[in-house]
């Protein structure tokens, strides 16, 4: 890939070493009292989000100290608490070396700073899906460039998600694109990288559906009536996590819907910025729920876009046009 060389190489760096501080949080503090907490807004968020988040900022700063970063963890959990703050330190630690006094907080807060949305800045989930972590489940590491509001690189590492359909085993696999340059994927423990290329049109009433597993994230009941209008028979495949663009990307599946559950729930970038990029330069296409292109550049939010739509691209407008059938009487 000719654009971007060096930060696809730092982000690639930044990613694989969050997902050793994913796989040492699992096998050190599962079934340890402590291991995962509430937010304020009820969602999960353990040491690994926190670690994770820590050493993806390290890195980027270190190679491009003038780029903001958004992130969505911040430090106010860990400064109340010693015990936690401690954890994250040692696991930190082992990938980036000790932080002393409180700079390991001030790293991850770094997420949370003021930014211009249409100047350069990376945006970042450093576990998206945290309840499918903690449930042994597909989760994401999640990380994208931004400039002039659109998506430039993105990287999507996900554990649980194979190269292909056919593929067996826990070995995972990272998938990256550049804008104009296409999607590449490769094995979470090295190797070649392989193009991804999705099919221009596939049988609408072969394709597969990919929805999240918490029907509090989209609403599983309409998904069903948009199905039973494309005439697609086969049960919705249902993941956590970005994972779920990697599905649609690589041909496990060919569908992803979020349709919130509030007309007013907006979604955030870091949810979607590199799977989006990674689906559009595969192949595919990606809107909300009314057709129109995610955009970037209004900050945290997607306050322009209700929803997102991603398919293998042929039949996009044959499921856009079901979607807004299945949604008009709500």
């Amino acid at each position: 890939m000719e654009k971007y060389p060096l930060e696809l190489e730092i982000a690639l760096s930044a990613v694989k070493k969050a997902l050793r501080v994913c796989r040492r949080v699992l096998d050190r503090f599962v079934g340890v009292r402590g291991y995962s907490f509430e937010k304020a807004d009820r969602s999960p968020v353990t040491i690994a989000d926190f670690a994770s988040q820590a050493v993806i900022m390290a890195e980027l700063l270190n190679a491009f100290p003038a780029d903001a970063i958004v992130g969505e963890e911040d430090a106010g959990l860990i400064r109340k608490d010693h015990g936690i703050y401690d954890d994250v330190v040692s696991i930190v630690g082992e990938e980036c070396g000790d932080f002393k006094d409180n700079k390991l907080s001030d790293l991850i807060d770094c997420g949370k700073r003021p930014f211009d949305p249409l100047h350069r800045f990376w945006t970042l989930d450093p576990i998206d899906g945290t309840k499918g972590y903690l449930a042994g489940r597909q989760y994401a590491v999640a990380l994208a460039l931004m400039e002039e509001g659109n998506v430039r690189l993105g990287v999507l590492a996900c554990p649980g998600l194979e190269k292909t359909p056919l593929e067996t085993g826990e070995g995972g696999c990272i998938l990256f694109a550049i804008r104009r340059e296409g999607t590449r994927v490769m094995k979470i423990d090295g190797g070649d990288t392989e193009p991804v290329t999705r099919k221009s049109f596939i049988p609408l009433e072969r394709a597969r559906l990919c929805e999240s597993v918490e029907p509090s994230h989209s609403a599983h009941e309409i998904h069903a009536r948009i199905l039973q209008d494309l005439g697609i028979s086969a049960p919705p495949l249902r993941m956590d996590s970005q994972a779920k663009y990697g599905a649609v990307a690589l041909g496990t599946a060919d569908i992803y819907l979020r349709i919130p559950r509030k007309k007013d729930y907006r979604e955030k970038i870091w949810d979607h910025a590199a799977g989006t990029l990674i689906i559009k330069e595969a192949g595919g296409q990606v809107s909300d729920i009314m057709g129109r292109p995610l955009d970037f550049s209004k900050g945290e939010v997607l306050e322009a876009n209700t929803g997102v739509v991603a398919t293998a691209g042929g039949i996009h407008a044959q499921v856009i046009s079901a979607v807004k059938r299945a949604i008009r009487p709500c």
